[in-house]
């Protein structure tokens, strides 16, 4: 009895409270997506949108975090995932729906529906990906299957926001919302290679211009933070294009390291085989 008492102190003493701090990151990006759709509900449209962007940089810290501690566990993959589908898929479809597209009748609902179907599959392929038999090239980790769903997210969410800054009533029409719905969701599952900016690094001699502007987004940010994160958004669809052709060049040069591997030389050959006399 005394022994199993002491074995449970131990187990107690030896849990360090660094391994929940990526999960309690990850449910604070789940709260916000909940309370985006409660503002959502409430006809707070800026509030629901700034609450899903508060998700995306809790998101974006998690893993991080995760990571520098040293601490990643299947189960924070899995919370992860399942807080991605809701805070950008589900949150971002039905904030849209409730500011747009329920004008446009069933209609609407349907096209709806089919963005957080995307977000869903995109996700159960990135899942099963992580437990493939067979490893990848170490470089595609510099890469996503498609556009990630924070930026998905950002990216339906795009005519809203400029429907907040502009005196016009075009980008919140259910036709261009529910276009842009189903353009980025169809980009979500589709194969296209997307920059993945967890592993990039800065050249020493861009570090001071990439300070600058970051500096110069900061001030955009804060004197008209709808257009600033429209054009984020923008910028990164100029992006990939960008995206695909290097993933084509880093495949190409694979596919040539791998045939120049499998050539024997002849020199080689003819070292190994004596003639017959």
């Amino acid at each position: 009895m005394d022994s199993d008492l002491r074995s449970q102190r131990g187990g107690l003493r030896g849990f360090s409270i660094n391994r929940l701090i990526p999960n309690i990151l990850t449910l604070a990006a789940l709260c916000s997506g909940l309370t985006g759709i409660r503002f959502a509900l409430q006809g707070e449209m800026r509030l629901a949108v700034i609450a899903i962007i508060v998700a995306a940089i809790f998101d974006a810290l998690d893993g991080r975090v995760a990571r520098r501690l040293g601490v990643t566990s299947r189960f924070g993959a899995e919370l992860d995932s399942l807080s991605d589908f809701l805070c950008f898929g589900v949150a971002p479809a039905l904030v849209l729906y409730l500011a747009s597209l329920t004008h446009a009748g069933a209609l609407g609902w349907v096209v709806t529906l089919m963005f957080p179907i995307c977000s869903a599959l995109r996700l159960a392929r990135f899942n099963t990906a992580l437990v493939s038999d067979t490893p990848p090239p170490v470089w595609t980790g510099s890469y996503f299957t498609g556009v990630p769903a924070p930026a998905g997210a950002l990216l339906a969410l795009m005519p809203l926001m400029l429907s907040f800054e502009i005196e016009a009533a075009w980008p919140r029409h259910a036709t261009v919302v529910g276009v842009v719905l189903v353009v980025v969701g169809g980009l979500m599952v589709s194969r296209l290679p997307t920059f993945s900016f967890k592993k990039g690094r800065i050249p020493r001699h861009l570090v001071l211009p990439a300070m600058l502007a970051a500096a110069l987004v900061m001030g955009v940010l804060a004197s008209a933070p709808w257009i600033a994160l429209s054009l984020i958004g923008f910028g990164y669809i100029c992006l990939i294009p960008f995206s695909v052709m290097s993933h084509r060049r880093q495949t190409l040069q694979d596919r040539k390291a791998a045939e120049a591997a499998a050539v024997v030389p002849l020199r080689s050959v003819d070292a190994g085989t004596r003639p017959n006399d």
